[in-house]
């Protein structure tokens, strides 16, 4: 190796590690996380699939240290066909009284104890598994808490369900049904 060259060799592999430690984007350079720490390599940083306001939507499940999430999943029931379950597997509705354009939550009251939105916070993320984060997003209920929407329907728990996978709630007054991946009513075959 000659004189000198050394230090000139270091310096060019450190600009490229930081040129190749961040991505470009329309308000300027945004960190990656994929320098070394002294455990080894990170891993690099999801991105969202959509986002909506502050509400970021994530394609997958939930990873294992997340803690601020609502995870949203397709599930298939020979009863009332593929359809959406949140927390602890629990089946979630939508309502044919709700506003869709713009998405709008019209079960308030008594209707909410039976039927309770799923509800986001500010601090949260939703992760999508079988279910397309563009379709995912909010509405801003009456009483100023946020809900989850898939498809523009506000999405809810039913109260009688007990147990993961229970649809108890669908055909309820011929209004309320089980939401497939899209928003549409959940139909078996």
């Amino acid at each position: 190796m000659k004189p000198g060259t050394g230090f000139a060799g270091v310096w060019v592999c450190g600009v490229v590690m930081l040129c190749c430690a961040c991505e470009v984007g329309a308000s300027g350079p945004t960190p990656v996380s994929t320098l070394p720490s002294a455990t080894g390599w990170h891993q690099p940083v999801a991105r969202p699939a959509k986002t909506q306001g502050w509400l970021r939507v994530y394609r997958g499940s939930v990873p294992v240290d997340q803690t601020h999430a609502v995870q949203l999943t397709a599930i298939g029931d020979p009863a009332v066909g593929q359809h959406v379950s949140a927390a602890l597997g629990r089946s979630l509705y939508r309502f044919d009284g709700d506003g869709v354009s713009p998405p709008a939550s019209t079960c308030v009251g008594e209707c909410a104890g039976k039927w309770p939105g799923l509800l986001v916070r500010r601090d949260q993320v939703v992760y999508a598994a079988g279910v397309d984060p563009q379709l995912v997003g909010y509405t801003q209920r009456p009483d100023g808490a946020y809900q989850v929407t898939i498809g523009g329907r506000p999405v809810y728990y039913f109260a009688e369900d007990r147990k993961a996978g229970d649809v108890r709630g669908h055909g309820i007054d011929n209004m309320w049904f089980a939401v497939s991946p899209s928003g549409a009513k959940a139909m078996a075959g």
